[in-house]
């Protein structure tokens, strides 16, 4: 059994709280924590250093009046906020005096104000400051200014149907008027502006004509251009290294960068960048390309000619906000939170239609977190936020970016870019491919340390790492390399510098196979095909040739999910709030990068989320284009409720709405959405307010269940909850519901709703029941209003249980009794009991630095009679450490659960009503005691099944009464008391509560 990455997991695991609490800072400095470290008496402590301060009053945006003498700055509906006005001006200066009032209460100086969409300043703070802050009236939040990382990101548009003579541009126009007087705010690294995507003509000094009303234009220092919607766009072009304020066109209007905490904490020789606009890494120009990219312009990477790329909306203009910044070797790249404020402060008062925010954490963000703050009042203001939602899937809960009112954008394929790998025997195995012209002809194939230089390891040799590979053995030979430690891209740099001819990119196990650019030919083969040619080449003799397209006769599905890209449930929303809300093209996308770190190329395939919220931000271009009045929401509700099925590789329907959200984004179909979701700021606050958060405005609370999302999520239903939603006609007529949720019974009620003209607003109730559904297991399905030859489609997430009740409480002694509380969805429902099993201890040794494979293994075959099972292990030197990987083995794959443990010299995995099938713990060190070559341990499994050990006594019988607590006991006697003992209450649903003695 093998499990890569293992010891790395279990080691960035061990190091969490060192991963929260480290705030990048200049090399050789120290680094101090961005949180509250423990201090005496358990109080908490601030490390000192720049902080986010954030206040009660609204912000210029969203200010409806209330101070006297300060008129309401907050624009009416369909308009954006008028930043200069007098009322705006007065208001600002306003709000910098308070914040100055702030700051001074505490000796403090404000470094930044912001105003626009945040209502907040940043000053250096003492942790004695902090803490006083943290306790002043009006103070909403005081945060670090945190460091910030751009997730590591065949023709999209092709896919998307947006090209064509029956694509949308085509409807809407072609592409000079697809997104025309929409201008899309890229929140990024910045623009390398001499790109072709980014080609425009000269701005002029003359306003616009009626022939041309959206015209920019130059007045003075700054860009002006009349929009779609009525509202003026003020920007203007930065100057700085390598960046003169000529450099932006009629494409690109506005370019400005954003770089006081981060320049204040990394010195010159530490950065790898341009103090200007410029783009220092190509991320930024990626996305800006992507977005809003000229029509057709020609690429041709590594000599390989792709034909032409375009941005989503080509008409529409682009504003380039520069927040994330380079630093030398990768080490402190990313943006600063003040910075990224400053960034989305600006592009609100510029008066941008769009932000895109491909930026996102390894952890999520709250809903209360600045930037999110920030964002809320970025879509108040009418604007729409397409944001990534992270590259750390398949792993569930790593989503970031999960705002109700932000649309979370989850990476899916389109179809690849494909090369074949022919061996000598005829076998073919197609994979991913962007660098193979013309066939390579026939050549030896050889694994890495078939052609290493002396004193390399054969796994640096089989991962192709720098100055690994012989040339004297390597010319001539195609070479497979294991992906894993060291870049991609590095791999196929070193079998050129070598001089081999051609890389097959190996994974070892299930991960997605992407197009890099590659300086030799190469093939990126994912398992079983990559492990097959590893041996075909192992065994020698063997020869390969490496051909362009798919000749295999083998293809795959798409569009797919991401192996990458974050899964929900938001924990943020407690799974209340389904996210990502929807998926766009995240894979090999072709887009504009920065030369100078892309081996000189223009044009690069990048790959991740930070890829996919472009094209949606591209798409909300589009529609702002057409639809210039509508809100942010409907936007999103129009592109959520007309998506289309996501696939597996089965070419099944992905189920998961976790993985996909509301589906596969369909230009084609969302322009004509029938019905909307709408929602502003009184939803927004309320479903603050129904999360726990005091939001100051008096709003009422909502349950976040019941916020108008174009979906439906509870994240736990107990027996029976209804949700109420509304919908407002697009395209009036008579609407009727059906809705499945399997393991449900699920009525909506009005089923028929009958709109008489656009623009009415019905509402509606979906009442969900537990029926056969297991419980704390999601289930999923769909509610659908068909009429008017429309189908709006919202995707449905729901966890049920029967009983709410402890996982798993503990007693202790030969005879006791352990209570608990639990409620009932439903009176009168059964409670049963079972075991207590107490198993035998097993002796067993691991060492640290264990191969995978290596790894001891206790797996049990679970079947429907088996209630609880539980793993118990502890090291024989109290000294030592220990860990558990649980696991579970699905279609035959070994699929990674949770890593349990704290390090101690025991540890102890559960797993209640599990599934039948296979489960398992792996048992893993990272240090042997001291003076030890392993690390001795005992292992028990205890084993609950419907006739297995002693009894265990359970009162009461039945649940008394639905929604009202009750005291549950179980009680036991006669068991040793040296070992564990388990037991197993179950209620219905195969919900239950495991009870654990000794």
């Amino acid at each position: 059994m093998n499990h890569p990455n293992l010891r790395r997991r279990a080691a960035l695991l061990a190091g969490a709280v060192l991963i929260t609490t480290a705030l990048v800072a200049p090399p050789g400095s120290a680094q101090p924590p961005i949180g509250p470290t423990a201090g005496s008496m358990g109080l908490p402590t601030f490390a000192p250093g720049r902080y986010v301060v954030t206040l009660a009053d609204k912000p210029v945006a969203t200010y409806q009046g209330g101070v006297t003498g300060l008129k309401a700055t907050k624009p009416t509906a369909g308009r954006k906020v008028e930043v200069n006005s007098t009322d705006a001006k007065r208001y600002r200066t306003f709000l910098s005096g308070k914040h100055a009032q702030v700051a001074a209460k505490v000796g403090a100086t404000v470094s930044h104000d912001y105003s626009t969409a945040l209502n907040a300043f940043t000053a250096s703070l003492t942790s004695k400051q902090v803490n006083e802050l943290s306790k002043t009236a009006g103070v909403v939040s005081v945060v670090p200014d945190q460091l910030r990382v751009a997730l590591d990101d065949r023709k999209s548009t092709d896919f998307l149907k947006l090209s064509g003579k029956t694509g949308v541009w085509n409807a809407l126009g072609g592409t000079a008027s697809a997104g025309k007087g929409v201008v899309v705010g890229v929140v990024d690294t910045g623009i390398w502006p001499e790109s072709a995507s980014f080609a425009g003509s000269a701005l002029g000094t003359k306003p616009p004509t009626a022939a041309d009303p959206y015209r920019p234009y130059r007045s003075g220092s700054e860009t002006v251009m009349q929009k779609a919607d009525g509202d003026t766009f003020t920007g203007s072009c930065e100057a700085g290294e390598q960046f003169t304020a000529d450099l932006c066109n009629s494409k690109l209007i506005s370019a400005k960068y954003f770089g006081d905490g981060w320049l204040s904490f990394v010195p010159p020789e530490a950065r790898a960048d341009y103090v200007s606009p410029r783009d220092g890494e190509g991320h930024g120009s990626h996305t800006a390309s992507t977005a809003a990219g000229n029509p057709s312009v020609d690429v041709t990477v590594g000599g390989v000619n792709f034909g032409t790329v375009s941005g989503v909306a080509p008409a529409a203009k682009i504003a380039v906000y520069k927040a994330l910044w380079e630093g030398k070797d990768g080490q402190n790249s990313g943006g600063f939170t003040s910075d990224i404020l400053a960034a989305i402060d600006q592009a609100v008062a510029d008066g941008v239609d769009v932000i895109n925010y491909s930026v996102g954490s390894i952890f999520e963000s709250a809903h209360t977190d600045p930037v999110q703050l920030a964002f809320l009042s970025a879509a108040s203001a009418g604007i729409f936020v397409s944001a990534a939602g992270g590259n750390s899937g398949p792993d569930a809960a790593t989503l970031d970016n999960t705002s109700p009112w932000v649309t979370t954008v989850g990476a899916s394929t389109v179809a690849p870019y494909a090369g074949t790998v022919v061996l000598g025997n005829g076998q073919k195995y197609a994979g991913i491919s962007t660098s193979i012209g013309v066939p390579t002809g026939s050549h030896p194939l050889v694994n890495g340390p078939a052609v290493k230089v002396s004193g390399a390891s054969d796994a640096d040799a089989l991962g192709c790492l720098p100055g690994t590979l012989d040339p004297a053995k390597t010319a001539g030979k195609i070479v497979v390399c294991e992906r894993g430690v060291g870049a991609r891209v590095d791999k196929s740099a070193e079998v050129k510098r070598a001089g081999g001819v051609g890389l097959v990119l190996i994974n070892l196990f299930d991960q997605d196979a992407l197009g890099d650019s590659h300086v030799v030919p190469t093939v990126h083969l994912n398992v079983p095909a990559a492990l097959t040619v590893k041996g075909y080449a192992a065994a020698g003799g063997g020869t390969a040739e490496l051909v362009p397209g798919n000749t295999s006769g083998l293809s795959e599905p798409y569009p797919q999910m991401a192996d990458f890209s974050s899964r929900g449930p938001s924990t943020s929303s407690h799974g209340d709030l389904l996210k990502p809300d929807l998926a766009a093209p995240g894979v090999n996308v072709l887009a504009a990068v920065a030369p100078p770190t892309n081996a000189g190329q223009s044009y690069a395939f990048y790959s991740g989320t930070s890829m996919a919220a472009p094209h949606v931000a591209g798409l909300a271009a589009l529609y702002l284009a057409k639809h210039p009045d509508w809100s942010p929401m409907a936007v999103k509700s129009a592109l959520m409720t007309t998506a289309g099925d996501v696939l597996t590789s089965t070419g099944a329907a992905d189920n998961n709405p976790f993985d996909r959200g509301a589906g596969e984004v369909q230009p084609s179909k969302m322009l004509d959405p029938g019905l909307v979701y709408d929602s502003g700021d009184a939803d927004w606050l309320g479903y603050l307010e129904g999360s726990g958060v005091d939001t100051g405005t008096g709003v009422p609370a909502i349950d976040p269940s019941d916020y108008n999302a174009p979906s439906i999520a509870v994240g736990q239903l107990l027996g029976t909850q209804t949700i109420t939603r509304r919908v407002t006609a697009v395209t009036p007529g008579l609407y009727r519901a059906t809705v499945s949720v399997p393991g449900m019974k699920a009525v909506v009620t009005p089923s028929i709703l009958n709109f008489t003209a656009a623009g009415q607003t019905k509402t509606f109730k979906v009442t969900l029941t537990q029926d056969t559904a297991p419980s704390a297991e999601t289930t999923s399905g769909w509610l659908t209003w068909q009429g008017a030859g429309k189908m709006v489609r919202s995707p449905i997430a729901v966890v049920p249980t029967s009983v709410l009740a402890p996982t798993e409480v503990s007693g202790s002694g030969a005879s006791g009794t352990a209570s608990f509380e639990a409620t009932a969805g439903k009176a009168g429902i059964p409670i049963r009991s079972y075991g207590v099993v107490s198993a035998p201890l097993v002796a067993g040794a691991v060492p640290a630095g264990a191969a995978d494979a290596d790894l001891p293994n206790y797996p049990v075959t679970v079947t429907a009679q088996t209630k609880a099972v539980q793993w118990n292990i502890k090291t024989v030197d109290p000294a030592g450490s220990i860990w558990l990987v649980l696991y579970k083995v699905v279609n035959g794959q070994t699929q990674l659960l949770s890593f349990v443990g704290d390090g101690s010299n025991q540890a102890s995995a559960t797993i209640a009503a599990p599934a039948p099938g296979v489960w398992g713990v792996l048992a893993i060190t990272l240090t042997n005691p001291p003076g030890a070559d392993t690390t001795q341990y005992t292992m028990q499994t205890n084993v609950v099944t419907s006739s297995s050990g002693r009894a265990l006594q359970v009162s009461p019988p039945v649940a008394p009464a639905a929604f009202k607590p009750f005291q549950v006991s179980a009680s036991w006697s006669g068991l040793p008391t040296d070992q564990r003992s388990t037991g197993f209450v179950e209620f219905p649903n195969r919900a239950g509560t495991v009870v654990t003695i000794n």
